[in-house]
């Protein structure tokens, strides 16, 4: 009987950008989760939520590029309505990261 096996062959460059490219989304989104979470913290309040205990509300965002080690991702930075928004997770004119 003949032997029929077949081969498999792995673009291992397609599989390396498709990784890079898996692991800067997940940065993105990481990012974009935490400047949120805390311009919620600093309103008091969520996206949207009407409360008494509100001390301010959000007025949008503005995208900013940020270098990462994963390469360069788009940070929408939430702005706020009677107060500057300031991040503790990035330095303020900071466009590269030491290590996240």
């Amino acid at each position: 009987m003949k032997d029929d096996k077949k081969i498999v062959s792995i673009n291992e460059g397609l599989v390396h950008d498709e990784l890079d490219n898996m692991v800067r989304s997940t940065v993105e989104q990481t990012l974009n989760d935490m400047l949120d979470a805390e311009a919620d913290q600093r309103c008091n309040a969520q996206k949207f939520e009407r409360s008494e205990q509100r001390k301010d509300s959000r007025a949008g965002y503005y995208e900013r590029g940020y270098e990462t080690k994963a390469g360069k991702v788009k940070l929408k930075v939430p702005k706020l309505r009677n107060s500057t928004f300031e991040t503790a997770l990035i330095e303020r004119y900071k466009r590269r990261e030491a290590s996240v």
